[in-house]
């Protein structure tokens, strides 16, 4: 192998996304060089495609609907209305806004090499970009994953929306059928639904959010079908589409019985499958059809190579995660003291109006680990906030051990993801219910529903 100042660069990192570009700063920071490489925008996927975006519009039509309502508050609203291009040109603002979300200038500015094309391994320490064929002492692969097609029959025949081309039409549809009730899922339902589309969203899963407590898809299913409209199928798997005149049937299993509805469009939103086309064999990098296999330092087989994000097998596919793992690459890359990511006290959190939040451990996962644990629910509604802003849909769990530990925390709620931190914090750092309980919260503040549900468990 050549020696490290013989290859183009001390680091190449393959995705810009939010897995890559933490660690591509950091090391270009420590005077190293580094090259990035992306096949798509430069950004990635949460920067372009989901989070930023989603939450950019989700904001957006969360504001409409809620001044739809004013009349509730006694402003006068009925004359109200919308422009959809104009919310697309808002969340096309805030992705450049974003920096790192298209530019590559948010990288030479720091001089980091950019290159855009698709990578390909031809040796551990080679790659080819656009017939370009670049070296590096060491690789960070962060290609992230891709949305696929289900085995559905007659997807191919029909048009179809994905979580990328939902806002590339310059009108919403009128009616919608989102195959999928995970994260991304219900917050397109959301969003659609605010502005007036017909949403039904459908879910092989017993209940939507199956990555969830269970309490938290019931409690969002009931919420968006009161508030929006929703119409949720759960239980239920969609086994093919066919074409009916102008409009699309889709028909699914439910209860051991087929049934159909008929929809404008289809919005497949299940199923992401890791990028790890990119010559990992000549790498002798290995991986599964779960991602790319990683030890607790995020190193592949081949130890001069990192992998993080949801290229990874087991990817806790949050960009929250995939941030940490960047950061944690950077420092075994520039270290003699290898360190893995914690993950304890990370959130998981979903966008809406309830916004969903949990942490550490779930209802489910605690029985499944047969575990002696407290388990303290108390509703939105038992909190004067909820009075004040007229919102009842949700609640907080609480999971405590046999010390008072809390060992999770799921939240239903307005600001649910900013509330989610305090609980994080308490996870992390071992604290108590009594310790929560007796800590001052602001009175009217969603978050008054921790230090209730805290003391609830005393």
């Amino acid at each position: 192998m050549n020696k490290p100042n013989n290859f183009n660069y001390d680091l190449i990192v393959i995705g810009s996304g939010a897995a890559g570009s933490a660690a591509a700063s950091i090391v270009a920071g420590a005077k190293k060089r580094v090259a990035i490489v992306e096949a798509e925008q430069f950004g990635g996927d949460l920067a372009n495609y989901s989070d930023i975006p989603i939450d950019a519009i989700m904001h957006s039509t969360n504001i409409y609907n809620q001044a739809r309502k004013g009349s509730e508050f006694g402003i006068r609203s009925n004359s109200i209305s919308f422009n959809y291009p104009s919310i697309q040109a808002w969340k096309d603002y805030v992705i450049k806004r974003t920096g790192a979300g298209g530019s590559k200038k948010y990288y030479t500015e720091q001089g980091i090499a950019t290159y855009q094309g698709l990578a390909r391994f031809i040796s551990p320490n080679e790659i080819t970009v656009n017939r370009r064929h670049l070296s590096g002492a060491k690789f960070l692969i962060a290609t992230g994953s891709s949305w696929q097609k289900p085995p559905i029959h007659g997807l191919d025949l029909v048009d179809y929306l994905t979580p990328r081309t939902i806002f590339s039409h310059l009108r919403q549809p009128k009616n919608l059928a989102i195959i999928g009730g995970g994260k991304t899922g219900v917050e397109l339902a959301q969003i659609m639904a605010n502005l007036g589309t017909r949403v039904i969203l459908i879910e092989k899963s017993p209940n939507l959010l199956p990555d969830y407590d269970a309490e938290v898809g019931v409690t969002l299913e009931k919420s968006m079908h009161k508030s929006l409209g929703i119409n949720t199928l759960t239980n239920s798997e969609v086994i093919s589409v066919v074409k009916a005149t102008s409009q699309k049937k889709v028909i699914f299993k439910r209860g051991g019985v087929n049934k159909s509805i008929l929809v404008d469009s289809i919005l497949i939103a299940c199923g992401q499958k890791p990028n790890t086309d990119i010559g990992l064999e000549n790498a002798t990098v290995k991986y599964s059809k779960n991602g790319i296999i990683v030890n607790k330092f995020l190193q592949t087989s081949a130890r001069h190579i990192y992998s993080a994000g949801n290229v990874i097998s087991g990817s806790l596919k949050q960009a929250q995660s995939a941030l940490l793992e960047s950061r944690i690459t950077a420092h075994n890359i520039l270290k003699l003291d290898q360190i893995s990511p914690d993950y304890v006290g990370m959130p998981m959190v979903i966008s809406g109006y309830p916004s969903i939040a949990q942490v550490g451990l779930t209802e489910q996962d605690c029985k499944k680990k047969r575990m002696n644990v407290k388990i303290t629910t108390a509703p939105l509604a038992i909190i004067a906030k909820s009075n004040t802003s007229n919102f009842y849909d949700g609640f907080i769990k609480l999971i405590t051990n046999r010390r008072g530990l809390i060992v999770g925390a799921s939240i239903v709620s307005p600001n649910a993801t900013e509330m989610i931190h305090e609980l994080s914090l308490a996870i992390r750092y071992g604290l108590t219910t009594e310790q929560l309980a007796s800590t001052p919260h602001a009175f009217l503040s969603w978050s008054e529903l921790i230090r209730v549900a805290a003391t609830k468990s005393l």
